[in-house]
């Protein structure tokens, strides 16, 4: 990770783990899922409103570090308002980013890119993709909870 990239994901992820949006229950979900990592503790309930194709809205609850709140922050952010085959495709290339063996390009993330340097710390990882395993799930349906393990 270069100077600037680093800066911009200290700021980042301060600023989304302080303030983090779209913090909230929803009621009326159309669906929802619980995500939780045992190695660290953080666990989170995130909620989709859709609209036929469409995320209309998207909003998490639960407790987690810094990384954890700004990862699940920045999605709500990003997939709101987005078609479903646009967030699967977020996700499948967020987690790439984390997870792959290839050099991903992170600058098609957009904001998201800036969890790029996590992929050198493993046990952080985990907490990165923590909402985006939980998103899955709820697009998925949504039954039971999702472990990072």
């Amino acid at each position: 990770m270069n100077a600037d990239l680093r800066d911009l994901y200290q700021e980042v992820v301060l600023d989304h783990g302080r303030r983090p949006r779209n913090f909230r229950s929803m009621e009326g979900a159309s669906a929802q899922s619980v995500g939780f990592n045992p190695l660290c503790g953080d666990k989170l309930t995130l909620f989709l409103h859709c609209e036929g194709d469409i995320v209309r809205d998207v909003s998490f609850q639960g407790s987690g570090c810094a990384i954890s709140t700004a990862s699940a922050s920045l999605l709500t952010e990003t997939v709101k308002g987005k078609p479903r085959h646009e967030v699967e495709a977020l996700l499948a290339a967020f987690i790439e980013m984390l997870t792959g063996t290839e050099k991903s390009d992170p600058t098609r993330l957009g904001k998201l890119a800036v969890f790029s340097g996590v992929k050198d710390f493993p046990v952080r990882v985990k907490c990165a993709t923590l909402a985006w395993r939980t998103l899955e799930a709820a697009l998925d349906g949504g039954a039971g909870e999702v472990s990072t393990e």
